[in-house]
């Protein structure tokens, strides 16, 4: 089980873009995420035949150890761990306060 998925609110807490917050819109793979409105580049985009070109946005992958998942009661950075319930489901649990992320 991963502790960050996509969907997943997070806080960057390393480089350019620190303390800006988002949605994780993708994984790309075990070490890197795409997070909304975080490190955004400008990208030349030669035109194809369907579309114009230009200069672009485009949001590029951080690594996962410079985002952490955003607590909302506590309205901080926070980390995870996984917790096995009773009934043997594997949840993911914010360290700090104890408050489940999956139910």
């Amino acid at each position: 089980m991963r502790k960050i998925k996509k969907g997943d609110e997070v806080i960057v807490i390393a480089g350019k873009d620190k303390g800006k917050r988002g949605a994780i819109l993708r994984v790309v793979d075990a070490e890197h995420v795409v997070v909304e409105g975080v490190n955004v580049v400008k990208k030349h985009q030669r035109p194809n035949p369907r579309g114009a070109g230009g200069i672009i946005d485009k949001e590029m992958p951080l690594h996962r150890s410079n985002v952490a998942m955003y607590n909302p009661v506590t309205r901080k950075a926070d980390r995870v761990k996984i917790k096995e319930l009773n009934d043997r489901r594997r949840v993911r649990v914010f360290k700090s306060n104890g408050e489940m992320i999956d139910v």
